[in-house]
């Protein structure tokens, strides 16, 4: 679910300092808790791309990517 804090940073509005760190924080959380980044960006009103980088900036290990492989071969 969304922070206040989250709420608060309009769309395409500049997060700098600490406003920064707070928001990749939360965004830590939850996608270690188990959201995917497009639905972190939903929320937020920001880019996949931003929280990409936001989540890549806090150290997060981020997942492959989900659905089927199209190159694997079954055995």
């Amino acid at each position: 679910m969304a922070d206040s804090n989250t709420a608060d940073l309009g769309k395409g509005k500049r997060i700098t300092g600490g406003d920064r760190s707070s928001l990749a924080d939360e965004l830590r959380q939850r996608y270690d808790g188990g959201e995917s980044i497009r639905s972190l960006a939903t929320s937020t009103n920001r880019s996949y791309g931003f929280v990409h980088r936001l989540l890549s900036e806090s150290g997060a290990t981020l997942r492959s990517r989900g659905g089927a492989n199209r190159n694997t071969k079954k055995a």
